[in-house]
C-alpha cells in the first residue's frame, strides 16, 4: 500500500508539472505574440508619423534604416506591389509584394498583419503593414522564436524541476503514508479494544464491521471450545458408568439379584449416549448448513397434530395430558425441521412437568403464523431464562438426566428458528409453567 501511494504521488506530481508547464508556455507565448504585434504597430506608426515615406519621388538611396532600427525589417511597397525600399535586401532583388496577405489587407482595410513560419520551424516572422496617405504601404517585420523552439529550450529546466519534485514527493510521500497508515496499523493491533477510536470517519463502518466479525469469531471460538469441553464431559459420564458396570459384571462381583439392575443401567446409559451423539450430529449438521434445506408451503397445524400423536405415548407414561388447539395456517419452511422443532418443545414441556400436568400446543393464524407450546410444569427462574438456549444447559439437571434429556434440544430449536427467519420467546414462572412462542 505504501509503495502504491508513493508511486501515485510521484506520477501525479509529474503530470501536474507537465500540465502546468504546457499551460504556462501556451499562455505566455500568446502574450508574447500579442506584445510583438503591439510593438510592430507602434514602430509602424512612428515611421508613418515621420512622413519619411510620404513622397514617392524620394531617393531610396538616401534611406538607410539598417543600423538605426535593430532587428526590425522595414519594407516600402508601391500601390502596384513593387518594392520601393527594403532595409534588409535590395529592392531590385525582391519580387512584387502585391500578393502578400498583409500587403493586400493593408491596401483593402488600411492595416494588415500576419505571421509566417520558417521552414526550420524554429522561427516565426511577424508582419505588420499600414497604408500611407500617398497610397503606398509601409510594412515592418521582426523574427521571434516559435513556440516549439521556446518549449525545447525549456526542456532541460523542466527535467531538472521534475527530478527535484520527484525527490521532494518521495520524501513527502514517505512521511505522509507513515502518518496515514500508522493510525490504521495501531488500530489493527488493538482491534479488540473498542475504546480505541477510528482514525478516519470514512473507515468507521468498515472498522465496526471488522470488530463485529472479530467479536463473533472470538465468541464462536469460545462457544466451540466450551462445546467441546461439555461434549467431553457429557460423553464421559455415561461411558464411565457403562465401563464401571461392565467391569463389575466381568469380574463376577455382582450377585444374581443385582445383575438385572446393572444390565438396565448399562442399557440406560447406552441410550443416553446414543441420544447425545444423535443430538451432537444434528447440531453439527445445522451449524454447517452448507446445503440449503428444501423449503415448501406446509400446514403448521397438520405438522403439530402429527407431533402430538407421536408424543402421546411419552405423555401418557409421565401422566401428562397433551392436546392441540388452533387453526390451519401455512408457512414456508422445511417440514422435517418444523416437526423436530415442535417435538423438542413439546418433549421439554412433558419432561419438565408434574404428574397430572397439562401441555397445550396451539397454532394461531395471526398477522404472523404463531406456534405456542404451553405447560403448567416446574417453570424456569427469571435468572435462568436467558441461558435456556445454550448447549448442554439444564434448568433441573437431575430431572433432565433422569428423563433422558441431553441439554441440546432447545439449542437445536434455536438453530431451526434462525434458519426459518422466525423469532422465539418464552414466558415462564417457577411453579406456574412455561409458554414457548415461535412467530414465523
Amino acid at each position: 500500500m505504501k509503495k502504491k501511494i508513493n508511486l501515485r504521488l510521484v506520477v501525479i506530481a509529474i503530470l501536474a508539472i507537465l500540465t502546468t508547464m504546457i499551460g504556462i508556455t501556451v499562455v505566455y507565448y500568446g502574450l508574447f505574440k500579442k506584445q510583438i504585434r503591439h510593438d510592430l504597430s507602434v514602430s509602424a506608426k512612428l515611421l508613418k508619423d515621420t512622413k519619411y515615406f510620404e513622397s514617392v519621388n524620394i531617393d531610396t538611396d538616401d534611406i538607410d534604416l539598417s543600423t538605426d532600427i535593430n532587428e526590425l525589417r522595414v519594407t516600402w511597397v508601391a500601390a502596384d506591389g513593387t518594392v520601393l525600399y527594403d532595409n534588409d535586401a535590395g529592392a531590385e532583388n525582391l519580387g512584387n509584394h502585391g500578393d502578400r496577405p498583409e500587403i493586400k489587407e493593408a491596401f483593402e482595410t488600411g492595416i494588415g498583419e500576419t505571421v509566417r513560419q520558417s521552414d526550420t520551424m524554429k522561427k516565426n516572422t511577424f508582419y505588420y503593414a499600414t497604408l500611407l496617405d500617398n497610397g503606398t504601404v509601409l510594412r515592418v517585420a521582426t523574427d521571434a522564436e516559435s513556440m516549439w523552439a521556446v518549449s525545447t529550450t525549456t526542456v532541460p529546466l523542466i527535467l531538472i524541476i521534475i527530478l527535484v519534485i520527484i525527490a521532494i514527493c518521495i520524501a513527502l510521500s514517505h512521511m505522509l503514508t507513515k502518518q496515514l497508515i500508522s493510525p490504521i496499523e495501531e488500530m489493527a493491533e488493538n482491534i479488540e479494544d473498542v475504546s480505541t477510536g477510528t482514525p478516519y470517519k470514512e473507515l468507521k463502518p468498515f472498522v465496526d464491521t471488522i470488530r463485529k466479525q472479530h467479536a463473533d469469531i472470538l465468541s464462536a471460538a469460545k462457544a466451540r471450545q466450551d462445546f467441546t469441553a461439555n461434549v467431553s464431559h457429557e460423553l464421559k459420564t455415561p461411558l464411565t458408568a457403562i465401563s464401571g458396570y461392565a467391569e463389575l459384571l466381568e469380574n463376577g462381583m455382582v450377585g444374581k439379584e443385582q445383575e438385572k439392575h446393572f444390565y438396565q443401567e448399562i442399557r440406560k446409559n447406552s441410550d443416553r449416549l446414543l441420544a447425545l451423539i444423535s443430538d451432537i450430529i444434528r447440531l453439527s449438521e445445522l451449524d454447517r448448513s452448507e446445503k440449503q434445506p428444501k423449503y415448501e408451503s406446509i400446514d403448521l397445524y397438520d405438522v403439530a397434530e402429527e407431533c402430538m400423536d407421536n408424543l402421546s405415548v411419552s405423555a401418557e407414561r409421565r401422566k401428562v395430558n397433551i392436546k392441540l388447539t388452533g387453526e390451519h395456517c401455512n408457512i414456508h419452511g422445511n417440514s422435517d425441521m418444523i416437526r423436530e422443532l415442535i417435538e423438542n418443545l413439546a418433549q421439554n414441556a412433558i419432561r419438565y412437568n408434574n404428574p397430572g400436568g397439562h401441555v397445550t400446543i396451539m397454532v394461531l393464524n395471526r398477522e404472523r403464523p404463531t406456534l405456542l407450546v404451553k405447560d403448567d410444569g416446574i417453570g424456569i427462574p427469571v435468572s435462568e431464562q436467558d441461558r435456556v438456549f445454550e448447549r448442554f444447559y439444564r434448568v433441573d439437571k437431575s430431572r433432565s438426566k433422569a428423563t433422558g434429556g441431553t441439554g441440546l434440544g432447545l439449542a437445536i430449536v434455536k438453530h431451526i428458528v434462525e434458519l426459518h427467519d422466525a423469532q422465539i420467546s418464552l414466558d415462564s414462572a417457577v411453579g406456574v409453567g412455561t409458554t414457548m412462542k415461535v412467530e414465523f
